[in-house]
C-alpha cells in the first residue's frame, strides 16, 4: 500500500514509481533515498504471494554462496521490493485517506488526534459528552473522571483510570489504572499505565503543530537528540507505574516505567 506527503518528508520512507496505466505497476523502489525519487511512499502494508518466500531462500542461499557473513538478515524493502520492481510483479494500491507512522510518541498523541476525530463519524456516542469536556474525549466506561475536570481536545482515558477534581488535561493519552490527583495539568504526553501523578504537578510535551485535516498531513519522525548532543522538544513519556509527586514538573521528557521521581525535570530521558 503507498500514500501520498509531502515532497520534503518524501526521502523518509521507501519512495516508489508506479505506472499509473498499468494497474499500478512499480517500476521503481527506493528505500530512504538521499535525492528525490517520487512523494508515493511505502506504507508497510503488503500482501505477498507464496512465490516471494523462494525469493527470500534465493537471497540466503546466494549470500552463503558470497560469505558475506549477513546471511541471517534481510531487508523486505531493501532485498526483496527493489528486486521485484519492474519485474510486473509488484504494484501499489494508492490509499488517499489518513495514514502514519507510529514510531514515535508524538505521531502517537497524532493519530489518537485523527482517530478520535472520526468516532465522530462512526460512533459517536463513544465520545464524552459534557461542560467540561472540549473537542473529542474518549473515556473508558470504568474510568471515573470527576465533574471539576477539563479534558480535551484529543483526550483519551484509559480503562480504572481516576482522574480527580479540577485536573486540566488535553492533546493526551492515559493509559489504564492511573489516578491523576487534584489540580494536576498533562499537556502533550503519554501517561503510561499504573502512573500516579500527584497534586498540582505539571506534565507537558512539544505539540507537533500538524493539522490532519490538510492534504498529506505527516509528523515527521525526527532524531532523538540533536547534533548539540540534547533532546528534541518532543511529547512527554512517563513509562508504565512511574510516580510524580505533588507540585513537581516533567517538561520534554522520556521517564521510563517503575521510576520514582524526587523533583522537576526538563528535556531529560530518566533511565
Amino acid at each position: 500500500m503507498g500514500t501520498e506527503v509531502e515532497k520534503a518528508h518524501s526521502s523518509l520512507y521507501g519512495c516508489i514509481v508506479a505506472n499509473d496505466a498499468n494497474n499500478n505497476e512499480v517500476e521503481h523502489y527506493v528505500e530512504k533515498p538521499e535525492t528525490y525519487v517520487s512523494n508515493t511512499i511505502n506504507c508497510g502494508i503488503y500482501v505477498l504471494g507464496i512465490g516471494v518466500l523462494d525469493h527470500i531462500k534465493s537471497l540466503f542461499n546466494e549470500q552463503e554462496k558470497l560469505s558475506t557473513g549477513d546471511s541471517d538478515s534481510q531487508g523486505l524493502e531493501r532485498n526483496i521490493l527493489t528486486k521485484y520492481a519492474g519485474s510486473r510483479k509488484l504494484f501499489v494500491y494508492r490509499h488517499h485517506g489518513f495514514w502514519s507512522a507510529v514510531k514515535t510518541p508524538g505521531t502517537a498523541v497524532f493519530s489518537s488526534q485523527f482517530y478520535l476525530s472520526r468516532q465522530r463519524d462512526i460512533n459517536l456516542e463513544r465520545l464524552a459528552q459534557g461542560p467540561n469536556i472540549i473537542g473529542d474525549v474518549l473515556i473508558h466506561p470504568t474510568a471515573k473522571v470527576a465533574s471539576t475536570a477539563v479534558l480535551g481536545p484529543n483526550v483519551t482515558i484509559g480503562a480504572n483510570t481516576v482522574v480527580k477534581d479540577g485536573v486540566r488535561i488535553k492533546h493526551t493519552i492515559v493509559l489504564d489504572g492511573c489516578t491523576i490527583e487534584s489540580h494536576a495539568c498533562i499537556l502533550y504526553s503519554v501517561v503510561g499505565g499504573s502512573t500516579q501523578v500527584g497534586s498540582w504537578a505539571r506534565i507537558e510535551g512539544t505539540p507537533n503543530n500538524v493539522n490532519p485535516n490538510q492534504p498529506f498531513a505527516h509528523v515527521t519522525n525526527p532524531s532523538t537528540f540533536n547534533e548539540d548532543g540534547k533532546l528534541n522538544p518532543n511529547i512527554t513519556v512517563l513509562g508504565h507505574n512511574t510516580s510524580v509527586p505533588k507540585g513537581t514538573m516533567v517538561l520534554n521528557s522520556i521517564i521510563l516505567p517503575y521510576k520514582d521521581i524526587g523533583h522537576s525535570y526538563k528535556n531529560v530521558i530518566l533511565l
